[in-house]
């Protein structure tokens, strides 16, 4: 017996005085509704309605039963709603604020072809990290370093001006004899680049290379360390997509190499949450194309 539904009809027959009216009013044929009410009244051990009259009644049992078959009924309603709520809340994924607003646009539209509605947050890394921990999100593009990486970004300088083929070596940015009282040029960290494994080996190598402390800079926003390089002959440390749309020349850092990278990986909340492994599943080259990555050469896990 289908404890809810039998309660529903008890509930819309009690409150409406008839079958006829109390069925109609549940969309439910007649017919159902009395077999409903009997079995009920057959599994709690008494009669809820007094048939005998034109008037259906309540019995003294079906007063007292009344209020909780009432409050059944609602809290499964409200259980129903919450679970068609829960089917279409949106799976919060936190993302470097470096990604193109165009590949977000298809990694939102891939997402739904597998049945998720996406929301992405952008953030930087260290608040992505923050929303994971507290669960303000569902999965995060969380910095982590190449090795450990799903997706990896190589990165290199960009500089307002053409300077021919071949790296970038930092060292060519010490400052010489000529330069004195002028302003050194230095080298521009976006937000997205200020973690460990990337700040780090850029200090060490400008203190190898006989750079200044503040010749390494870390800017607010990415349209601030590229109004250093137009304005100041700066570089800015970036990817070459990032290069080209911000109109700058791209070259390679000397001498750290092809391996010099960004590193992500999709952290879940809850392994448990289906939607997210779906989408670290299946739409891992979207993802690759939002962090300016090559697609991933091993799967995302």
């Amino acid at each position: 017996m289908d404890l809810v539904a039998a309660c529903r009809a008890f509930v819309s027959v009690s409150e409406h005085g008839s079958f006829t009216v109390g069925a109609a009013a549940a969309r439910t044929a007649q017919s159902v509704v009395s077999r409903r009410i009997a079995a009920l009244e057959q599994r709690l051990g008494g009669r809820l309605l007094d048939r005998s009259s034109r008037a259906v009644t309540l019995t003294p049992f079906g007063r007292d039963l009344l209020p909780t078959a009432r409050r059944l009924v609602r809290l499964a309603d409200r259980l129903e709603h919450e679970a068609e709520a829960a089917r279409h809340r949106p799976l919060r994924l936190a993302v470097p604020a470096v990604c193109p607003t165009a590949p977000l646009a298809r990694l939102i539209s891939d997402a739904h072809e597998q049945g998720v509605l996406l929301d992405p947050f952008p953030a930087g890394p260290a608040e992505r990290a923050d929303l994971v921990a507290s669960r303000q999100v569902r999965a995060a593009l969380l910095a982590v370093a190449p090795t450990e990486a799903t997706w990896t970004v190589p990165l290199g300088l960009a500089v307002a001006r053409d300077p021919g083929g071949g790296p970038i070596y930092l060292d060519t940015l010490r400052p010489g004899r000529a330069d004195r009282g002028r302003r050194p040029r230095r080298v521009g960290l976006q937000p997205e680049d200020d973690v460990p494994h990337i700040r780090d080996r850029l200090t060490r190598l400008r203190d190898a290379v006989g750079l200044r402390p503040s010749q390494l800079t870390v800017a607010p926003t990415v349209a601030a360390a590229a109004a250093g390089v137009l304005t100041h002959d700066d570089a800015l440390l970036c990817s070459a997509p990032q290069a080209h749309e911000l109109h700058l020349h791209w070259r390679p850092l000397g001498e750290l190499g092809p391996a010099f990278a960004r590193g992500f990986s999709l952290i879940i909340t809850d392994e448990a949450d289906t939607e997210a492994a779906r989408i670290r599943q299946t739409c891992a080259h979207s993802i690759a194309d939002c962090l300016d990555a090559p697609a991933p050469s091993k799967p995302a896990t």
